[in-house]
């Protein structure tokens, strides 16, 4: 008989706004007249999963396995990323159990985008969407985020490895 062990990971990121980039969030390029500033598409979203599927599978960090600068991460989608990440989960034995991200921002409204980011995400780590939640807020014009000067999203995720009594 088995057992099944349930592990939590926290992931936060936030990246400047600036003139002549797209901005990504969710894997999804929304009409924006700034975009994320990073060495990747700086999809704040994308990269905070990351870091909660990292923390949660002890697989360090998102600068750990992509780091910064490296040539083969620039403009990457971030989404190519989080599949390696499910890769990774995949190879340690771990299942996505659930992933829930809070995107940070004053504008744009993105309320209408949330079910395809869903779907993106869902895709990327080949599990149903229905085990992905995105939220949006702002962060009442408050800080660098009601200056829109930026953008934050935190996410949480929970993985799950099943056991068999012979490992325990």
């Amino acid at each position: 008989m088995g057992t099944e062990e349930l592990r939590i990971g926290i992931g936060w990121d936030s990246h400047p706004l600036v003139s002549g980039r797209k901005l990504v969030l969710g894997g999804l390029d929304i009409a924006h007249d700034k975009g994320l500033s990073g060495w990747s598409d700086a999809d704040v979203a994308v990269h905070a999963i990351i870091d909660a599927l990292c923390g949660a599978a002890d697989l360090g960090d998102i600068g750990t396995l992509f780091p910064p600068r490296a040539l083969e991460y620039k403009d990457i989608s971030s989404l190519v990323l989080l599949n390696k990440t499910g890769e990774l989960l995949k190879t340690k034995g771990f299942k996505v159990g659930n992933i829930d991200v809070t995107i940070i921002t004053q504008v744009p409204k993105l309320s209408p985008f949330i079910p395809e980011m869903r779907r993106l995400i869902g895709q990327a780590l080949g599990i149903d969407s229905a085990k992905v939640t995105v939220k949006a807020t702002t962060s009442n014009g408050l800080g660098f985020i009601g200056r829109e000067e930026g953008m934050a999203a935190q996410a949480v995720a929970l993985v799950k490895r099943k056991w068999s009594a012979r490992k325990l």
